[in-house]
């Protein structure tokens, strides 16, 4: 049984690996769990909604003191 369950967990990783997810979507994953929207997400970071939109977008990345609140605030 230990030789099927790994033979089985090789073949995953190696046909169905489950990656690491991007930062949008972390940030999705995060909001959905606590209940937020866009808004109040960027009041809560203290950021404007435009440039929250433009993360969860993938259409820029936060500046490194941005992404350290974003990291602490949302546990990510």
């Amino acid at each position: 049984m230990n030789l099927l369950s790994d033979l089985v967990a090789d073949y995953e990783e190696k046909r169905y690996p489950i990656l690491p997810p991007t930062l949008p979507e972390a940030i999705r994953l995060r909001m959905n769990e606590r209940g937020l929207s866009q808004k109040a997400l960027s009041d809560f970071l203290g950021i404007s909604s435009s440039r929250v939109s433009e993360y969860l977008n993938g259409k820029s990345e936060p500046i490194l003191k941005v992404a350290r609140n974003i990291s602490r605030k949302l546990d990510i």
